[in-house]
């Protein structure tokens, strides 16, 4: 059985976690927050021990990101997913455009198609491990798509639309402390804690523009019913007293406090920005040199940084190799469902040094030359 092949110590990354979300944490913030843990959990969120660390979370998350003066960052419990929802009833004001090139980007659309006080989107399509860019049309007030899909490892530019009166609204979901941005070029920024930065799931940010917090406030000022749990501008008041209106996981605020606190000591998105492209330079060289590997994503400029997603030759069995893997501690190697292909996901966020990536694919090599 394939289980049974033994890959040697030495050639195995230090961390074994490739994950594409959730991500590989980082140790010393699991042992950073038992240390501290007793002065937060358990304890009020709306007292201020936890409003202090959401404050921390939001005052860091705006040097992090550069954001443009005016910008906030906003937060609430559930994902990406949840963010959705939440868009749909108090960000999207009558019609949407969105770009579906992978799993993320054609599931927000299917959400908005669902409401029926909302016209039907507009949608424009991709194959998988390719990419559209928006169109301006005349009736669209909220233009939306994923800076990185999740899905297919297919990154794509932040720019704004230049469309009078229309929001752009971007997933930055495996994207976040992973991609370069200009918020400047956004409208709203959102994402969810569990891949670049290394923490858990359950809470959605977003980090909004005067344009976008305008557009809640108008929207919760009319006619139309929003679910409190849903309604951004309840969300915007209380991350404004660096609080969230139900109850947070504390853990999940510390481990997002505790990754942008290192994220900025170690440089900020300059040196993110170079952690991450060697990483992946590492990988896509090693594929493209390979003899049973290649890149899913054809063209090289929309290869993701965080996400590398490898096709093998069809001689090759890839849940044998994953398999493989797991079986010597190597996890979440897999691809993403959705696509059925005879590949390999590789999480290659900013908590993964490039001398683990250049560690697994020699583990790869190793595994494939023995399946014979």
């Amino acid at each position: 059985m394939s289980e049974n092949i033994e890959i040697p110590v030495e050639l195995l990354p230090e961390d074994g976690r490739f994950g594409s979300g959730p991500s590989r944490t980082r140790y010393e913030a699991l042992e950073d927050f038992g240390q501290v843990a007793a002065s937060y959990v358990g304890t009020s969120h709306r007292q201020a021990g936890v409003r202090r660390l959401v404050g921390l979370v939001r005052q860091g998350l705006l040097a992090l990101l550069d954001a443009p003066e005016g910008y906030e960052v906003m937060l609430g419990n559930g994902g990406s997913t949840y963010f959705w929802d939440s868009a749909v009833f108090s960000l999207i004001e009558r019609r949407s455009q969105h770009l579906s090139f992978g799993e993320f980007g054609g599931k927000f659309a299917k959400a908005v198609a669902a409401a029926p006080f909302l016209e039907d989107p507009s949608v424009r399509s991709a194959e998988p491990g390719s990419a559209i860019e928006p169109l301006v049309e005349d009736d669209i007030d909220a233009y939306c798509w994923p800076q990185n899909e999740t899905s297919t490892g297919v990154a794509v530019p932040v720019r704004r639309v230049p469309a009078d009166g229309a929001l752009t609204v971007i997933d930055a979901t495996s994207a976040a402390a992973g991609l370069p941005v200009d918020l400047g070029q956004t409208d709203c920024y959102y994402f969810a804690p569990q891949k670049g930065f290394a923490g858990e799931g359950g809470l959605w940010v977003a980090v909004v523009s005067p344009a976008a917090i305008d557009r809640t406030e108008r929207i919760a000022a009319g006619r139309r019913y929003v679910p409190p749990s849903l309604d951004l501008k309840i969300a915007l008041d209380n991350s404004r007293k660096d609080q969230t209106y139900n109850t947070p996981s504390v853990y999940t605020l510390f481990m997002l406090a505790h990754q942008v606190d290192w994220l900025l000591a170690q440089g900020g998105q300059p040196w993110i920005t170079s952690r991450v492209t060697e990483s992946s330079s590492v990988l896509y060289g090693w594929a493209e040199s390979s003899a049973y590997a290649t890149p899913f994503v054809q063209d090289p400029a929309l290869r993701s940084p965080v996400i590398g997603t490898i096709d093998l030759d069809p001689a090759v069995d890839a849940k044998a190799v994953t398999a493989t893997l797991r079986a010597n501690g190597i996890l979440d190697t897999e691809p993403y469902r959705g696509l059925a292909r005879n590949q390999l996901r590789i999480g290659m966020f900013v908590s993964t040094p490039p001398s683990d990536v250049e560690a697994l694919t020699r583990c790869i090599d190793y595994v494939v030359e023995r399946l014979g």
